[in-house]
């Protein structure tokens, strides 16, 4: 079992920027891809950036740029940098993890999901 745990949500304006960062805890964390997601209202949830257990990222397109994931193996937390910020990054932002392989854009591949922190981007 792994619990996640995120934090850093808030609100900024426009062209701003705020960290999340997720912590888990559990089972082996450097074995584990881990993903952030976001969900608008009325949107479904969407992939935003993955950090594989190898250490290779990848982002969706509209963050691309703009957001970088990281990780710490030695405090099992993963990082979301988020510049830049614009009104439609507005969201719930997810944590997750799992063994994703090539599918780290798809939500249902993760096995384990933090309980979501609030990005609001005032224009």
């Amino acid at each position: 079992q792994v619990r996640l745990v995120e934090s850093g949500g808030g609100l900024v304006q426009a062209g701003g920027s705020l960290r999340l960062s997720c912590v888990a805890s559990g089972r082996a964390f450097s074995r584990l891809d881990m993903g952030w997601f976001r969900q608008a209202p009325g949107k479904e949830r969407e992939f935003a950036a993955v950090t594989s257990w190898s250490g290779r990222t990848y982002y969706a397109d509209s963050v691309k740029g703009r957001f970088t994931i990281s990780r710490d193996f030695a405090k099992n937390t993963v990082t979301l940098q988020m510049n830049s910020l614009k009104p439609e990054d507005t969201a719930v932002y997810y944590c997750a993890a799992g063994g994703v392989g090539s599918n780290y854009y798809t939500s249902s591949q993760y096995s384990y999901w933090g309980q979501g922190t609030q990005v609001t981007v005032s224009t």
